[in-house]
């Protein structure tokens, strides 16, 4: 709007910035964000929170939009800034979602889950009576602004976690992505997605995952942004993971949860005969290589039963269950029995 930049850039108006982040990301980077907007010459609050699986809670939100309401922010022209994982993405943008009923707010990613996952899509959201995102919305962000230079500081384990949703885009939709990983996968864990030049035997091995990942979850999304149709392959990894990851809080992280999800439903696919023997264990060893689960104590039979019928509570009494049909493709199925889901766990279990 040529008003809008008129008004920020002729000193008339004071910008201001309203930022949330995670406190542990505030503890690494928190000199540098407000340096940045120091130098920009922008007035600005920052608010550092605990933004874990544990503290995602309506509590939290109001917490947010109570400071929000402190410094008083322009509802079209100032975005709520949110700096973080996944769950800071989800909690801020619901808070921005409610705040004069829809104020624009950015997404900045700082794990690689959140990189590939949370920043993409419309979807935010916080948990309630022990169940996961049980309330929400679907608000897009204005923008979302991709650094992985923040990658380069988290924990080894976080990118393994982040590579599940990787994985998950890759054995749905791209066999090439899924070669990436086998391919490359230690170096990206040991390189921690930073692109080195010198690198020739990977090329930007970091990029190309990234890139792809992003690509088929938006080719995903984008027809089906407000989840009108039900059948959504990016479920995959979805449909027992929500009831494993809140029953074992906090000991398996998301991505890590979704990828056993993803090894049981890889056994269930076998067991219907729509992937060979060969093809499972090359998901399972890719998985291994990526340094993630493949299979939780947590996960028992009568968990898996509980999870599945709260999945036909909420899509439409179908279970809509994403299969792979060979690496890199995949569809959609409402009629696996309690037979060949109890096999395939057995032979699981037994693995």
């Amino acid at each position: 709007d040529p008003q809008q930049l008129e008004l920020a850039t002729s000193g008339k108006r004071k910008l201001r910035r309203f930022i949330v982040i995670d406190e542990v990301v505030d503890e690494l980077y928190g000199s540098k964000v407000r340096e940045y907007f120091e130098e920009n010459n922008v007035q600005h609050k920052i608010l550092a929170l605990p933004t874990t699986e544990e503290t995602k809670s309506m509590d939290l939100v109001l917490n947010i939009l109570q400071e929000v309401q402190n410094f008083s922010i322009d509802r079209r022209t100032e975005p709520i800034i949110a700096i973080g994982g996944g769950v800071c993405l989800d909690i801020v943008g619901l808070a921005a979602s409610l705040y004069r009923r829809r104020t624009p707010y950015i997404r900045v990613p700082t794990t690689l889950l959140s990189y590939v996952d949370a920043s993409v899509g419309a979807k935010n959201g916080v948990n309630f009576l022990q169940c996961k995102n049980k309330l929400g919305g679907y608000t897009p962000p204005v923008a979302s602004f991709l650094d992985r230079s923040f990658i380069q500081s988290i924990p080894r384990r976080h990118i393994s976690n982040g590579l599940g949703e990787i994985l998950k885009m890759a054995l749905m939709k791209h066999k090439g992505l899924f070669d990436l990983l086998k391919s490359h996968g230690k170096y990206l864990l040991d390189t921690k997605f930073q692109s080195y030049s010198g690198s020739a035997d990977h090329g930007d091995a970091a990029l190309q995952t990234t890139r792809i990942a992003i690509e088929t979850m938006l080719e995903e999304l984008a027809p089906n942004l407000w989840e009108d149709d039900l059948d959504r392959l990016v479920d995959f990894g979805h449909l027992i993971s929500p009831e494993l990851e809140m029953r074992v809080l906090p000991s398996l992280m998301h991505g890590e949860a979704v990828n056993i999800d993803m090894a049981f439903m890889t056994y269930v696919a076998h067991m219907r005969g729509l992937i060979t023997a060969e093809e499972k264990e090359q998901i399972i060893q890719c998985m291994r290589g990526l340094e993630l689960p493949v299979w939780h104590g947590g996960c028992s039979w009568p968990l898996i039963k509980r999870a599945l019928r709260e999945r036909l509570k909420h899509s439409g009494g179908q279970p809509r269950m994403p299969l792979p049909i060979g690496l890199g493709v995949a569809e959609i199925f409402n009629d696996t029995s309690e037979e060949i889901l109890e096999r395939a766990y057995k032979l699981w279990v037994r693995d």
